[in-house]
């Protein structure tokens, strides 16, 4: 049985049909004929897009399953846009090991409604001492992690690339260096000076990356550098693509839509790294204009409302993103004319399909991955019909352009709106 998607307006294609058969995209084409048995779909000229991909997310389980669970979590990016997200492991049991990867993979095999890639851990535990049982677990992981931590030691972090890029992986550093934080809890900027706040500085995330660039060019690891926020770190990352590094970065919606003049009193703003100044905001712009930053991730971090509700220093780090990310950066960048839509899309599906080795797309021959967008309609971001149990957003009411109709992984459905 054949599913026809008629009447899209495909990326890179323009205006046309998609026939899709047991999973795989099987032509594309104007006005594709319907057999008997086809199930034919009216796209009615909306843009379909490969499918998203998100490559840093917490989905929580196991161990924390009331923040999120796999099954919520994956319905959550589905409802996004995305049809492949990658896990962190900083779970319970820590993603250490085979044994402890495979409570997770488990799961992920029985609840996922698309692709779900786990990192393993970086260290046993996450306590940054002593590496984990890589080997055991490259089969079954994107890469490798200790995210929510940063490696302290030098020492740890080289062994851990030399042994990752002799496993074709990809290591994905939470960059922070632990002496520099003075117990802050917001950017150590204007609002922290004014509400009398105390501040976690920049350069607890560029020494770390810069240190990581220099084992990075000494072992020929894959490194790439998770959400990053501050303007020094964009400038050591475009040094070091010049002079040759294997390294990327991602960055997140929020840190490109807000400036630390903009927090309130809420546990919607608390995250890890904070949200940053106007200047360092402009600079990951200027970043992603230039092809520094290699693409964007949401960190998606869900918690219960009430870890969430203490908040600007009282809550826990960590904000949901999945639900609101195209839009938030369609409405954002691309509709202001910072950045091109076909950038937006390099940035949230190509890019990260190429680093991590991720396939599917809209390609003939490719499986079916993508998903459908009405970009005229406007809506203000509502929690309350977030499908992710984690409700804290800084997009709580905003209004965004850009609502996701539907998406396709495979030969299933895994989001209309009309469900």
């Amino acid at each position: 049985m054949r599913k026809i998607y008629k009447n899209a307006n495909i990326h890179k294609f323009g205006k046309a049909d998609i026939a899709v058969a047991d999973g795989v995209v099987e032509k594309i084409a104007p006005d594709i004929c319907v057999c008997g048995g086809d199930v034919v779909f009216d796209l009615n000229n909306a843009f379909v897009f490969p499918g998203f991909v998100d490559v840093h997310v917490h989905f929580r389980e196991p161990g924390f399953s009331y923040k999120e669970t796999i099954k919520s979590g994956s319905r959550a990016a589905a409802r996004g846009g995305f049809t492949h997200v990658c896990t962190m492991p900083n779970l319970d049991p820590v993603s250490d090991s085979a044994e402890h990867l495979g409570v997770q993979l488990d799961i992920i095999k029985k609840d996922a409604c698309i692709g779900v890639h786990p990192f393993g851990a970086i260290t046993v535990g996450q306590n940054g001492e002593q590496l984990s049982d890589m080997a055991s677990m490259a089969d079954g992981v994107i890469g490798f992690s200790d995210d929510g931590k940063g490696v302290q030691s030098a020492d740890v972090m080289r062994e851990a690339m030399l042994r990752a890029k002799g496993l074709g992986k990809v290591i994905s550093a939470h960059c922070e260096d632990n002496s520099l934080l003075n117990g802050g809890c917001i950017h150590d900027g204007e609002y922290a000076r004014t509400h009398g706040i105390k501040g976690i500085c920049s350069e607890s995330e560029w020494r770390p990356i810069r240190r990581d660039i220099e084992i990075a060019a000494q072992t020929g690891c894959a490194y790439h550098v998770c959400h990053i926020s501050a303007k020094e770190s964009v400038e050591l990352i475009r040094r070091a693509k010049a002079d040759g590094v294997n390294i990327t970065c991602e960055t997140a919606p929020h840190y490109l839509v807000y400036n630390d003049s903009m927090l309130c009193d809420s546990g919607r703003f608390r995250m890890n790294p904070p949200i940053r100044s106007e200047g360092d905001r402009q600079a990951l712009i200027g970043g992603i204009c230039d092809g520094t930053v290699d693409m964007i991730a949401t960190d998606h971090a869900p918690h219960s409302a009430e870890e969430k509700s203490r908040g600007l220093c009282g809550s826990l780090n960590g904000v949901v993103g999945i639900e609101t990310s195209f839009a938030a950066l369609y409405t954002h960048l691309v509709r202001k004319n910072i950045i091109s839509l076909d950038r937006l899309i390099e940035l949230m599906s190509y890019a990260p399909r190429a680093r991590f080795g991720i396939g599917g797309g809209i390609n003939v021959g490719d499986r079916a991955e993508f998903t459908v967008f009405d970009l005229q309609s406007e809506y203000a971001v509502n929690t309350d019909e977030f499908l992710s149990a984690g409700k804290s957003t800084p997009f709580e009411g905003m209004k965004l352009f850009g609502r996701c109709m539907m998406t396709v992984y495979g030969d299933e459905i895994v989001w209309r709106t009309d469900e």
